[in-house]
């Protein structure tokens, strides 16, 4: 199968400029970056797709094996910069797919040259003296409600998960994304993401890194971006004048302003 046709992949901006990718985390899909992607295009050939299983991939492609763990969503990350031939390119990686980003960047490190993690948390699950933001009790608890009634649970955690409850439309869209997900493909993608722990992968990050994280998020509160810039030594740390964890969509000047200026800096 056609890889670009696979992942519903999107080339904006000029053929001849520096690469970003960029990568929608769980429940949603690229449509999560249309106020990124004109801020950069100017300047820098813009990739954009969507995970097999999300959005407008090839749903047929999905495989509960693969896709189980985060290396299978690196591997589409992987085969999309392959199939494009992208070099050096600047992966920036919304929530879960910051992890997915360090696990591509260690399986082809030619392919993808610097990091942006925006909203990034390795475990979700507080662990001894590290916290994630939720205990496991919560996550057995989110994962069955999901399993349940995914519908009622998309309405009730989307806006959650955005915030924002004052532009109540931003936290309808999120729940619109995640209703328009199949319900047994978002159970397979919710484990993956929710029951990760990515903490020993941070220590391959040998690439310049840029650490996004917003004043205020219930998912990824700011001990969990202290953390990861604490284990990667390349990385900057820029907390946004934002909440919720989507700042993409509800902080979108300052994050579009945050990285470019990383990209100024990388390039």
């Amino acid at each position: 199968m056609d890889i670009c046709s696979r992942n519903n992949v999107k080339v904006t901006g000029p053929a001849d400029g520096p690469v970003v990718v960029l990568a929608h985390g769980f429940g949603c899909d690229q449509n999560m970056w249309r106020l990124t992607v004109p801020a950069l295009a100017d300047r820098y050939r813009v990739v954009t797709f969507d995970y097999v299983g999300s959005g407008g991939s090839e749903l047929s492609a999905f495989s509960q094996e693969r896709y189980s763990s985060l290396e299978g969503y690196a591997r589409d990350v992987v085969e999309v910069c392959e199939e494009l031939d992208l070099r050096n390119a600047v992966f920036v990686g919304h929530s879960v797919s910051a992890m997915v980003g360090v696990l591509a960047a260690r399986m082809a490190p030619s392919r993808l040259g610097a990091l942006v993690m925006v909203a990034p948390s390795p475990r979700y699950i507080d662990d001894g003296g590290y916290r994630g933001g939720f205990s496991a009790q919560d996550i057995d608890e989110l994962l069955e409600s999901l399993d349940a009634n995914y519908l009622g649970w998309s309405a009730a955690m989307a806006p959650m998960i955005m915030g924002n409850p004052e532009r109540p439309e931003l936290g309808e869209e999120l729940t619109n994304s995640f209703c328009a997900t199949d319900p047994d493909i978002a159970a397979v993608f919710a484990r993956t993401t929710f029951l990760s722990d990515s903490r020993e992968d941070l220590k391959s990050v040998t690439v310049p890194t840029l650490v996004l994280e917003c004043s205020q998020d219930v998912i990824a509160p700011r001990e969990v971006g202290a953390y990861v810039h604490a284990a990667i030594p390349s990385s900057r740390l820029v907390t946004l004048d934002a909440t919720g964890h989507c700042p993409q969509l509800s902080a979108p000047q300052a994050t579009n302003e945050a990285i470019l200026t990383f990209l100024a800096d990388f390039r």
